[in-house]
């Protein structure tokens, strides 16, 4: 009679557990990363807006400030605010809004949330104008995306 070898419960049972154990550690990582990945759509929808508002005040010919007729929605090239409750099931974007005394732009997501899992993620840009140089920057008090590392620049 020949002895039978492999594995018992126990070992099994331990390679389970430490399956689990890692499985356990790694979403967290992964749920992060398809975030980041999926806010890059948000990240992308504001870029015809800054392209707007540059053109605009490089129209302008305005080297200080940013010009009023640059920050209006649907004028002189600047695109008029996206809100997809309009369009359903049209990607990540929420909605895209330019402030119409700062300029500044404003990006949500439909289905990326923060840590909480409650709060909808955003993304504000500010422009600023230097020697009719437009460069935005992350509005950090108004935008959480960058708490969560997805709009770290």
């Amino acid at each position: 009679m020949k002895k039978q070898s492999g594995f018992t419960l126990i070992e099994l049972m331990i390679v389970v557990a430490i399956v689990a154990i890692l499985a356990a550690i790694a979403m967290p990582a992964y749920q992060t990363y398809t975030n980041k990945a999926r806010f890059t759509e948000v990240i992308s929808a504001v870029g015809p807006y800054k392209t707007a508002i540059e053109l605009c005040v490089q129209s302008q010919g305005n080297t200080t400030t940013i010009p009023n007729e640059c920050v209006q929605p649907g004028q002189n090239g600047i695109p008029a605010d996206k809100i997809t409750a309009d369009a359903p099931g049209t990607g990540h974007v929420g909605t895209v809004q330019v402030d119409t005394t700062t300029g500044a732009i404003t990006a949500t997501a439909t289905d990326i949330f923060i840590a909480d899992g409650t709060t909808v993620a955003n993304y504000v840009i500010t422009p600023a104008n230097t020697n009719g140089k437009i460069s935005w920057l992350i509005d950090t008090d108004k935008s959480n995306c960058d708490d969560a590392a997805y709009c770290t620049q």
